[in-house]
């Protein structure tokens, strides 16, 4: 590769997306058609019954595979950069350094309750199928069946479900499941979210601070463009024109920050407060 890949890092419904697509508005950043690529990242381990890997999980054969879907991708859209941002990786730091050790990390972390609401939400909607079907196409050909098999029992899952959920969404902590049978969805959702952060924020302090940033989401979105700024001289892109950074981040608003106030009641907010406050006493206030 041309240089080493940026992993933007966060739990699901954290701004991931929103940072992956301001950072890939400017020339020579690029990153898959999808939304995630999860699939790619699973492939040789897709028995596992949680996407916390380690680096004994990162065998020859699953890094040859996985630095090719990368390199493919940079020839394909000739990207000085690739930017890639699954969720899932929060929990799978330590088998991403050992594909490659020299990547810089983005971890964006957002307020707790704002994100635990909001993954409620995706964790009930409707099916869309061009959503999917952008994915399907990076689904590994020795992993279809696997994959199909889950996806259906995934929905019907939802159809017989009381809370109308789906079977599992977003990163697979461990203990999930169990949670899943034993807990209400707004606490899965909200200890979905501590167990990405403990656990990205844990691991990525053992790297090298010098491949690692942090970025809170409500920083980014009330200041996109000082936020920017900063993340690109970061990433080695000191000389960014300032027109350049502005149009990058012209689609970053703050209209979110607090929506869990409109979406949760206070006997689910009650309910998690102490799974979500600790970790932003102890971790999310100092980042």
């Amino acid at each position: 590769m041309k240089n080493n890949p940026i992993i933007i890092i966060g739990a699901g419904r954290s701004g991931t997306n929103i940072l992956r697509d301001s950072i890939c508005s400017v020339k020579g950043f690029e990153t898959w058609p999808c939304d995630e690529i999860n699939y790619i990242w699973r492939h040789g381990n897709v028995q596992k019954k949680t996407d916390r890997f380690t680096a004994d999980d990162a065998t020859p054969e699953v890094k040859k595979f996985i630095q090719n879907q990368f390199q493919n991708l940079e020839k394909e859209f000739d990207a000085e950069f690739v930017v890639e941002k699954t969720c899932a990786n929060s929990l799978k730091i330590p088998f991403i350094n050992q594909i490659y050790p020299e990547a810089k990390y983005i971890f964006i972390a957002r307020e707790g309750h704002d994100v635990a609401s909001s993954a409620k939400q995706r964790w009930t909607a409707p099916l869309e199928m061009g959503y999917i079907m952008k994915k399907v196409k990076y689904v590994p050909k020795s992993d279809i069946i696997h994959y199909g098999l889950r996806y259906f029992i995934n929905r019907i899952k939802k159809i017989f479900s009381k809370e109308k959920r789906l079977a599992y969404w977003g990163p697979l902590y461990p203990g999930m499941l169990d949670d899943l049978k034993n807990d209400s969805l707004i606490e899965v959702c909200a200890k979905q979210w501590r167990a990405c952060v403990e656990t990205a924020v844990s691991d990525l302090k053992a790297l090298n601070p010098a491949q690692v940033y942090f970025v809170k989401y409500e920083d980014f979105v009330l200041q996109p463009v000082e936020e920017m700024k900063k993340i690109f001289q970061f990433l080695g892109y000191e000389n960014a024109p300032e027109e350049v950074i502005k149009d990058s981040v012209k689609k970053v608003s703050p209209r979110s920050v607090g929506n869990y106030k409109k979406h949760l009641s206070q006997q689910e907010i009650d309910l998690i407060e102490p799974i979500i406050q600790p970790v932003i006493d102890n971790i999310y206030k100092n980042l």
